[in-house]
């Protein structure tokens, strides 16, 4: 859904990541402490403050990819770090937002459940060599639903409206794996012709 903004964030970090010529792994594993702050934000019950620090969880979540590709230090041990980061990131938000009461314990448990559920298809899909990077509710969408939550949340001063934001973060990633699950059953038919 966001890839059509990717040229643009592209043109906003490269001059970022041309002056960051360090290890990008050490950009990925600062995104998770800063996943740590929102979500402490969050439980001790401040949405706004929380939100922020999902911006800036997603921003060190770019750079590092933006930093590996211009620097030409792109690894599988970096991709891989990335992503194990992404679900910890994600799942520490959510957790955050059950402490502080903002989501219930089902609607929390479901989110960080489908949130590792379409990281997973993805993987398992792409362990197989079939590219699988589709559907409507990619990572950058599911926190930007997050941070809008948390915005019109204290905007309205009603935290119910955060607990919305979570059920429609759950609705859209588990569409996303049934998106993802059918894309990958289209790519592998010439399978079944031959049963």
């Amino acid at each position: 859904m966001l890839e059509r903004f990717r040229p643009l964030l592209k043109k906003i970090l490269e001059p970022i990541a041309k002056q960051m010529n360090i290890n990008p792994n050490i950009i990925t594993l600062i995104s998770p402490f800063i996943a740590v702050i929102s979500a402490l934000f969050f439980g001790t019950g401040n949405l706004l403050i929380g939100g922020l620090f999902i911006l800036f969880s997603g921003i060190f979540d770019v750079l590092d990819g933006a930093i590996a590709r211009y620097h030409n230090r792109s690894s599988d041990f970096g991709a891989f770090l990335d992503s194990t980061m992404d679900r910890f990131s994600d799942a520490i938000i959510i957790i955050g937002l059950m402490w502080g009461g903002y989501t219930t314990w089902l609607i929390g448990a479901l989110a960080i459940h489908s949130a590792i559920t379409v990281s997973y298809v993805r993987a398992s899909a792409e362990s197989k060599g079939i590219p699988c990077n589709v559907g409507i509710a990619e990572r950058a969408t599911r926190l930007i639903i997050l941070v809008i939550g948390a915005f019109i949340a204290v905007i309205f001063n009603n935290n119910m409206l955060m607990n919305w934001a979570v059920l429609l973060m759950v609705i859209l990633a588990y569409i996303t794996v049934v998106q993802r699950i059918y894309h990958v059953w289209k790519l592998t038919s010439h399978e079944r012709r031959h049963l």
